[in-house]
């Protein structure tokens, strides 16, 4: 890993599952170190968000291969509350990463999407018990990389005395994943940092305050950015309304849906000028950058592009060319 002071600005790339098959998706990972990204982070879903993308490839076994064929830095987002993960296992999981690849590997940890986590059977719990089980896996999964054995009964969450037996120097970093000021206020206590996506500033400035004000005073602060770049606008936009338009859903609709054709379905009437809020879409590598700045500006040090289009080495090669060298000046 790359040594790079604390406070510096780094721009990372978001691959993105849903949209490609894992090979494909290794390769753009590669491509985007080769252009100077800084880091990597990935979905970690079951189903695809739409009909009309055809992948979902298991994000763990990728992230190994990802993690041995680079020297990035990787997140993933996931959810460790009982249902499709017991949080010992992805703790097993996140800790053989974290020791293979030292210092390099960190967790989102967000209270999930019925899309993915009621494929098990097991019924899918309401916002509030869903709050409390993330409370419970945390706390679960510190104790076990801190080399206790576990045992827990009558809680949310049941363990029965696991114990993580290879575990790494350093344990990897838990950022709360947070869509809103609430959930960040809860996650200011028990999570390292935070991550969160692209929303109007004055959003994202209530979002940071509130992390803050719940205890993540100093802790870093990391964005995902949705984007859509592409030779004209035109393509730009229907590229970003073909396959990304249920970034138009709220958070607490987006979570209870169960089919990707029910997120089609739910966004049937989003047109493609409905995407500007929750989007940046430009054929101007410059106004991208103009944008992504407006964004460092607010303290997010690490910032992950994810660029929405099928177009991924075009984005990589126009971005690593122009717009990076902007945002590290400016920075």
């Amino acid at each position: 890993m790359r040594a790079e002071p604390a406070d510096r600005l780094r721009i990372g790339y978001h691959a993105s599952h849903e949209q490609f098959a894992p090979s494909e998706l290794l390769g753009g990972v590669q491509a985007a170190e080769q252009a100077g990204f800084d880091a990597a982070m990935c979905s970690d879903h079951f189903a695809p968000w739409s009909a009309r993308q055809p992948h979902s490839g298991f994000a763990w076994s990728w992230l190994g291969a990802a993690l041995a064929t680079t020297t990035l830095p990787f997140g993933v987002v996931t959810t460790p509350i009982g249902r499709r993960y017991h949080p010992v296992i992805t703790t097993q999981a996140a800790a053989t990463l974290a020791e293979m690849f030292p210092e390099r590997f960190w967790m989102a940890l967000g209270s999930g999407e019925a899309l993915n986590e009621r494929v098990t059977g097991e019924r899918w719990p309401a916002k509030a018990e869903r709050d409390a089980r993330l409370g419970e896996a945390v706390d679960i999964m510190r104790a076990l990389f801190a080399g206790e054995t576990v045992s827990r009964r009558g809680g949310l969450i049941d363990v029965e005395e696991a114990r993580l037996y290879t575990r790494p120097n350093v344990p990897p970093l838990f950022i709360a994943a947070a869509l809103t000021p609430e959930t960040a206020r809860r996650a200011g206590a028990w999570a390292d940092g935070l991550v969160t996506i692209n929303q109007p500033l004055d959003r994202l400035r209530a979002i940071i305050e509130a992390f803050r004000e719940g205890g993540g005073e100093g802790k870093p602060l990391s964005l995902q950015v949705h984007l859509s770049y592409a030779d004209t606008l035109e393509v730009a936009r229907a590229s970003a309304h073909d396959q990304w338009r249920f970034n138009t859903l709220s958070s607490s609709v987006a979570a209870e849906l169960k089919l990707p054709e029910q997120f089609d379905a739910a966004t049937r009437l989003v047109r493609p000028e409905d995407l500007d809020e929750s989007i940046l879409i430009s054929d101007d590598a410059d106004w991208h950058a103009a944008q992504l700045s407006e964004f460092a500006e607010l303290g997010f040090r690490d910032i992950y592009l994810h660029n929405v289009g099928l177009n991924q080495r075009t984005f990589i090669e126009t971005f690593g060319a122009l717009v990076l060298p902007q945002l590290r000046g400016g920075a």
